[in-house]
């Protein structure tokens, strides 16, 4: 199985004539002296705004090094996945809604994604991916999520 690839360093994308991702709407600055609430009624208002507007990310918190989203993505085919990796970011997704075919692992050969595993994700599951992990939606009718991500800090 193939797929094309977009690599995302810093706010640079390479790869694929895929869509360079887009900027994300930040809610809020991640704090440093509290801890951030974000109840179940704004995760849900945010989920329906997204799906009515289809809009594919909110930054919910913007830390700098990590940040906290919620993501959606809907009628995805293998034709038009995207594989994505981050050198230096690790991402843990919840999902919320729906559910899809989850690429993860893998190689890229001429420019296409090659191996990995595949397996669908649905509401209540929890995906761990490391810094340097190819991954992407592989096909969905609908599927949303947060997306709490940090980069790798060398000790």
């Amino acid at each position: 199985m193939r797929t094309h690839v977009l690599v995302l360093v810093g706010a640079v994308s390479l790869g694929s004539a895929a869509p360079a991702a887009t900027q994300a709407f930040v809610r809020e600055q991640a704090p440093t002296d509290r801890a951030a609430d974000i109840p179940v009624q704004v995760l849900a208002k945010e989920m329906d705004m997204m799906e009515a507007e289809g809009a594919s990310t909110v930054r919910l918190l913007e830390g700098g090094t990590h940040n906290v989203n919620i993501r959606h993505d809907e009628n995805i085919t293998r034709e038009t996945s995207v594989v994505r990796s981050h050198p230096e970011t690790v991402d843990v997704w919840v999902v919320q809604r729906g559910s899809g075919v989850l690429a993860t692992g893998g190689e890229m050969v001429n420019g296409e994604h090659v191996g990995g595993v595949e397996r669908v994700i649905a509401a209540g599951d929890v995906i761990f991916i490391p810094a340097g992990t190819l991954h992407g939606i592989r096909e969905t009718q609908s599927i949303t999520w947060l997306n709490i991500r940090y980069d790798m800090v060398e000790r």
